[in-house]
């Protein structure tokens, strides 16, 4: 059997090779060629960040959030950040499976 460090690295390799890296790439080195555009994504994600936060602290944040929804459709219309987002949330999404898999594959709880 191959070393756990060398199929690591393969998965590493194969997350690398895999077209939603390949987009989620592309797509930020577009929106990050424009720095108004990285500007207002990176704003973007540290209002929702602070919202989060104060969420987790037990804060209202109905009021906020709704303005973040706002913001969030108004950013939907610009074609380079639209895309951005979208191609960050299908990589996102396929690292959290990965994560998935790998974290019932190994649960401590049932194999006890």
């Amino acid at each position: 059997m191959s070393n756990v460090y060398d199929l690591a690295h393969r998965l590493a390799r194969a997350i690398k090779d895999s077209d939603e890296y390949k987009n989620y790439f592309d797509k930020k080195k577009i929106l990050d060629s424009d720095k108004k555009n990285k500007q207002m994504v990176e704003d973007f994600k540290k209002k929702a960040l602070t919202i989060q936060m104060d969420k987790m602290a037990g804060k209202d944040v109905k009021e906020e959030l709704e303005k973040l929804n706002n913001l969030e459709q108004v950013l939907m219309l610009n074609p380079t950040i639209s895309e951005f987002l979208q191609a960050e949330l299908r990589f996102s999404q396929m690292v959290q499976d990965i994560t998935k898999i790998i974290g019932e594959a190994i649960d401590l709880e049932k194999d006890q």
